[in-house]
């Protein structure tokens, strides 16, 4: 089992930057992935950004050039910086991580956090 623990959610002006960060309790399996997904009010969850153990990355259209992933393993954290925030990136964002060793595939979510962006 995993633990992830969330943070550097909270509330922001139009314009302005957040950077949440997910610490895991333990190192993650390799191969994996890495992952930060939201849901909006009466919206479905959706992928924000992905990395993965081999180094591809991956955004959501809607966040290129305004968001990027980066995951330090010596501390088992992967961080998803928000800059040039809009008001549409108001939601609950939660940390996903997916260990893929041979034959199985755990998958383990964070508990949220909230992020609001005022216009």
């Amino acid at each position: 089992q995993v633990q992830l623990v969330e943070s550097g959610g909270g509330l922001v002006q139009a314009g302005g930057s957040l950077r949440l960060s997910c610490a895991a309790s333990r190192s993650i399996v390799r191969p994996n992935a890495m992952g930060w997904y939201r849901q909006a009010p009466g919206k479905q969850r959706e992928l924000v950004a992905v990395v993965t153990s081999g180094g591809y990355i991956n955004y959501a259209d809607s966040v290129k050039g305004r968001f990027t992933i980066s995951e330090d393993s010596a501390k088992n954290t992967v961080y998803l910086q928000m800059n040039s925030l809009k008001p549409e990136d108001t939601a609950d964002y939660y940390c996903n991580i997916k260990e893929m060793p041979v034959g199985r595939l755990d998958v383990y979510w964070g508990q949220g956090t909230q992020v609001t962006v005022s216009s």
